[in-house]
């Protein structure tokens, strides 16, 4: 870990551990730069290494090609007061990785839908409902209305994705036919193909919105048994 590096640790997602990694900007002077989450509200500060780790590990990611640590610093520092954070869009690993490549890029959230048909409802349930039961309810309502907010931010990115692939699909569906009818089997067979790989596709994310639907049931109950 040294001046300039790009550095992250794995924190909990929804009160899971190991599953998110929040990523910043090492200063060299026991500091770093990164997008600090106070009060719900994100924003591009400088801050102790400590405040930035919460005690947990560090980890250094590596690039082949990226700028060296003065231009990284001073591309850190330029943001430095910035407000502009975005789950998907503009999260601290694409504010880093901006600083350090030129490129604002977050690898964990190009794996973010796979990752959403690996949790477990009921563990993240359990999870809540034992803060409640252990009469943290302030913490459990805290924890549920986040994890409603993460999961409307998903929902809304995998939605248009799902519904373009579907009407693909049902775009190939009609050229096959076409191609049909004109006695052009060569055609109706790439279209076909087209098709399917939008079939696949839309089912694959058809999963992913299932299994936020679940998760959003799951907690909504929960947000309803605190508040009663």
């Amino acid at each position: 870990m040294a001046r300039g590096d790009q550095i992250y640790v794995i924190r909990p997602f929804f009160n899971l551990e190991g599953l998110y990694e929040h990523h910043g900007i090492d200063c060299g002077d026991g500091t770093v730069i990164h997008y600090s989450k106070r009060e719900d509200e994100a924003t591009v500060k400088r801050t102790s290494i400590g405040a930035f780790t919460g005690g947990k590990r560090v980890y250094t990611r590596q690039y082949p090609a990226h700028y060296i640590a003065e231009t990284t610093l001073q591309r850190a520092e330029s943001r430095l007061g910035e407000r502009e954070y975005n789950l998907l869009f503009n999260n601290c690993e694409h504010f880093a990785t901006w600083c350090k490549t030129g490129i604002s890029d977050s690898k964990q959230i190009r794996k973010f839908a796979p990752l959403l048909a690996t949790l477990n409802p009921d563990q993240l349930s359990g999870k809540i409902n034992q803060s409640f039961q252990d009469g943290h309810q302030q913490d459990a309502a805290g924890m549920l209305d986040q994890a409603l907010g993460e999961i409307k931010v998903a929902w809304d990115d995998l939605q248009p994705r799902y519904n373009q692939a579907v009407r693909e699909m049902e775009s190939w569906d009609k050229v096959a036919h076409t191609a049909l009818r004109r006695d052009r089997e060569d055609l109706a067979r790439a279209a076909l193909g087209r098709k399917r790989k939008f079939r696949l596709k839309a089912q694959d994310l058809k999963q992913h919105l299932d299994r936020l639907a679940q998760m959003t049931e799951k907690l909504v109950e929960q947000r309803q048994t605190i508040d009663s």
